[in-house]
């Protein structure tokens, strides 16, 4: 259903406000450069930060500017499943092809909150669901039993793996099936993730990358693991260096850099120190990206 490179797109801003502009040009630059696929307003787009109002709107400019030429899937998740399910029908009611959504922050649900968090979401709604699990932000990890038992629904197609565990597909496809979509959600192990049955990544680095991180999965996918390899060797630096300070400070600065976008973020998050903007210069450079 979903493969390949598919961008986690950043928000950015302009004054403290959405910069629109700026935002529909990098869609419609990426739609050029090859991209796969797009996730609006996931947490490289700041969704904590955003308004009801704002999220929403981000979605809606994202798919406008796409025009059904790539899958779009919105994050919609939330703590509150409520507040979930309401981002889910907005998405679907405007055109997305997928809600991404995260395992609840904070809470710390058990295993059975967790089914019954994502079964009222999927009761909820019409839209496929991809599970985003990512243990290292939400404090909870969703275990491949409870994926497993989530999968058996019909509108559960997938789940966007952040554990950073390089096992961890292959125990998934033996309990949800092949056809179950696994995306990675660590650029570092895109290509392991590949070689483990995965089928494509949501990627930071395609924000600054786009067309090498496509390259790569077309050419993993097109059977020339070789080039895929030395494709994935070249973007290692910017892999490292994007995560040098909390994301996406520093992939705004890099895009930033290469007259994308200003670098503004929103609060509680900071702009890059020194040191990080030196680090950040030295993989654009190393990459061979004009900036």
């Amino acid at each position: 259903m979903f493969h390949g490179s598919i961008v986690a797109l950043v928000t950015p801003f302009r004054n403290g406000r959405i910069d629109e502009r700026a935002f529909q040009d990098l869609v419609a630059w990426h739609v050029t450069q090859g991209t796969h696929g797009f996730v609006p307003v996931g947490t490289t787009g700041e969704s904590p930060t955003l308004s009801h109002a704002e999220h929403e709107r981000v979605v809606e400019l994202c798919i406008e500017t796409v025009a059904r030429r790539r899958p779009v899937i919105a994050g919609t998740g939330s703590n509150a499943t409520a507040e979930a399910i309401s981002l889910t029908r907005h998405a679907a009611r405007v055109g997305a092809d997928a809600a991404l959504i995260v395992t609840p922050y904070y809470n710390k649900p058990t295993q059975d909150g967790l089914y019954a968090h994502y079964r009222a979401i999927h009761d909820a709604t019409e839209i496929p669901i991809i599970i985003y699990n990512i243990p290292g932000r939400s404090v909870v990890d969703m275990s491949v039993e409870t994926m497993a038992r989530l999968a058996e629904l019909p509108r559960i197609v997938g789940v966007k793996d952040a554990t950073a565990d390089i096992v961890r597909p292959l125990l998934t496809a033996q309990r949800c099936g092949a056809e179950f979509c696994q995306l990675s959600g660590e650029d570092g192990n895109a290509l392991a993730f590949l070689a483990h049955g995965g089928h494509g990544c949501i990627s930071v680095t395609a924000n600054v990358a786009p067309a090498l991180c496509a390259a790569m999965h077309e050419a993993w996918r097109e059977g020339r693991p070789d080039e895929a390899l030395a494709l994935q060797r070249r973007l290692l630096p910017l892999h490292r260096a994007l995560f040098c300070e909390t994301s996406p400070a520093p992939t705004k600065y890099a895009l930033a850099r290469m007259g994308k976008c200003t670098e503004e973020v929103r609060l509680p998050l900071v702009g890059l120190s020194e040191a990080s903007r030196a680090h950040v210069d030295a993989a654009l450079a190393a990459v061979g990206i004009d900036a």
